[in-house]
């Protein structure tokens, strides 16, 4: 690997050469090493809150000063201690396997390579704060890659490859690396230069279509955040996006965001409308957009600094998580890519989400904030038993506070997100703060309120808000899964895959796990293959026998039925298992329109 003169003294060189292998080899350039100096890669990457271990792909560890060998010895799972003077520059050689398709991590093959920092470069302790660079060199398998990248370019060539550089290690490592053969367009919006490249996309991909809803979706973004005319705080973004059969997510950065989709989710030429898969992919990339003010810059005051070894705990994700989801799609609504029903559709959708997870009544937002480090990202067959999504949840706290703040006055949360920016400096903020902007914004009491619903296990008043902006509210019927209490899997049989705590199917003894085979009723037994085939086989029966495998034995269980339409729960009871659906409707336009375009109450 070669070397680049005058640059900082914290140097990663990175290749891609071992493609088929997926492993990057990486050398790490320390021009002023401490004696005996640490070094450790992190244990997780912010903004997605698991402890993933990425040292587990790490292999190959060297170190040489003045040309000679150095000890190396592994203190624990991601630290090693480089057994180095201090009067000489030091190199550290090692390799990382790239075998993961997330946006978390890294990837490589012979089609595409991309990184994130947290992945492959080692923290240098003691000298995180020194301007690092980071080195990007060709190999006969990258010859015609190119190269995109929100660090700032130093020294490169027309394909992207070659010398970045970074104010410090956080900004190394916020700022991931896609490589390989891409679609490539660019917009400006609010004065800044916006980027977006797309990889495995389909021959009918409309890239002109993707940028200018994009366009719109950052141009909403900046006047919210700037609506006095100030500059954004990043002087260029990258939107990378890799496209695969069937997947989705996103993860934030400072000026550039990762993001995964389907390929049937993107636009197609020709195609006078989108389906919902492309509204969705629009949803995902306004809530990343929106997270570069919202996370990366306001953010938890305990992730002020992060300490990349361990968990890092706050109570604030309904916040920077939650609001950020209430945002997404009402900005879709208000840059003109959806209209008010296909936006309540999507509310109504959260809004439902949330009233069929028992967990909603165990644990509150704050708590679930708190707990995303063993709970959100470990989910499992108890999970909507026993806690609630602090996206979901919290962007229905979003909405509770936007309607309670426009009955009141003339105000909205838009408002409160603002008044936070200002009294940081977009800098991090703690609960008190959003609440003691929620009370300058709107009142004391309403700040009450926002703090009763996040730190308590209530149903939040939706149908009370929403009938004052003129939404109305109805009953609709529970689907056959909901009366029953279960999330299955159907495929030539039923898996069941959750049993909601209090339904029926928990009553009967069903577990996670079981497969349903057949029912039987009136002497006669009948194979199912689906849900919807129990009402048809049970006919007027009150009760059936669920014949289920579990650890390979065939077991009878007496399974009571509740097919007919249930009547409408109230919004304030708390039964054990949801048994009905909410459905929202336009009962006020003029009401509505003033809330879902923005405009003030």
């Amino acid at each position: 690997m070669t070397a680049v003169l005058n640059t900082p003294g914290i140097r990663y060189t990175v290749q891609a050469s071992a493609v088929e292998a997926h492993l990057f080899d990486i050398s790490l350039h320390i021009a002023q090493p401490a004696a005996q100096q640490l070094l450790s890669l992190p244990v997780w990457i912010p903004g997605s809150y698991l402890v993933r271990e990425f040292s587990k792909n790490l292999q190959g560890l060297s170190a040489t000063q003045n040309g000679q060998s150095l000890p190396v010895s592994q203190l624990s799972k991601n630290q090693w201690k480089i057994g180095c003077s201090a009067d000489a520059a030091c190199v550290v050689s090692y390799q990382v396997c790239a075998y993961d398709t997330s946006v978390r991590t890294a990837w490589l093959d012979r089609q595409r390579g991309f990184f994130n920092g947290t992945s492959l470069c080692l923290r240098v302790h003691g000298q995180e704060e020194r301007p690092h660079a980071l080195e990007l060199l060709g190999s006969r398998a990258t010859e015609d890659w190119q190269v995109a990248t929100g660090l700032t370019p130093a020294q490169i060539d027309a394909n992207g490859f070659g010398l970045y550089t970074a104010a410090h290690y956080d900004e190394l490592v916020d700022c991931p690396v896609e490589m390989g053969r891409f679609w490539r367009g660019s917009f400006e919006a609010g004065g800044v230069p916006h980027e977006f490249v797309v990889a495995g996309a389909a021959p009918s991909f409309d890239g002109e279509r993707l940028l200018a809803d994009t366009k719109k979706i950052c141009e909403a973004e900046i006047a919210f955040w700037h609506a006095d005319g100030s500059r954004p705080p990043m002087d260029r973004y990258v939107f990378m996006l890799n496209v695969v059969d069937d997947n989705y997510g996103g993860l934030e950065h400072r000026n550039s965001t990762a993001l995964i989709c389907g390929r049937r989710d993107l636009p197609r030429k020709g195609e006078a409308k989108a389906g919902e898969g492309y509204n969705t992919l629009l949803g995902l990339i306004s809530h990343e957009y929106f997270h570069t003010w919202n996370v990366k810059r306001l953010r938890p005051a305990e992730l002020a600094r992060y300490d990349y070894e361990q968990e890092n705990y706050t109570e604030l994700l309904w916040f920077f998580e939650g609001f950020t989801s209430y945002y997404d799609d009402l900005f879709l609504r208000r840059a003109g890519l959806i209209d008010n029903t296909q936006y309540l559709k999507l509310i109504t959708r959260t809004i439902n989400q949330v009233l069929q997870t028992p967990g909603r009544h165990v644990q509150s937002v704050a708590e679930a904030s708190f707990d995303a480090w063993v709970k959100y990202y470990r989910q499992d067959e108890n999970t909507a038993n026993h806690t609630v999504s602090y996206y979901t949840k919290g962007s229905l706290v979003a909405l509770c506070l936007d309607l309670a703040l426009r009955a009141q006055g003339s105000n909205s949360l838009d408002d409160v997100m603002r008044g936070l920016w200002r009294k940081s400096a977009g800098g991090p903020i703690s609960e008190a703060d959003v609440l003691a902007v929620v009370s300058e914004v709107g009142n004391p009491e309403i700040a009450r309120q926002l703090q009763t619903w996040v730190h308590s296990t209530d149903d939040l008043p939706l149908r009370e808000l929403l009938t004052k902006h003129g939404i109305k509210s109805k009953a609709e019927p529970a689907q056959l899964a909901q009366k029953l209490g279960l999330r299955v899997q159907e495929n030539h049989s039923v898996q069941i895959k959750t049993v909601l705590h209090g339904g029926l199917a928990e009553q009967a003894g069903m577990m996670a796990g079981d497969e349903w085979l057949a029912v039987e009723t009136d002497g006669q037994r009948w194979r199912i293959a689906k849900l919807d085939d129990v009402p048809l086989y049970a006919g007027s029966s009150n009760t059936v026998t669920a014949w289920v495998v579990r650890d390979r034995q065939i077991l009878e269980l007496t399974l009571a039925l509740d097919i007919a339409p249930a009547k409408a729960a109230s919004e304030d009871a708390k039964p054990a298992t949801p048994i009905s659906n909410l459905g929202l409707e336009i009962s006020d336009k003029a009401a509505a329109e003033r809330w879902l375009t923005g405009l003030a109450a």
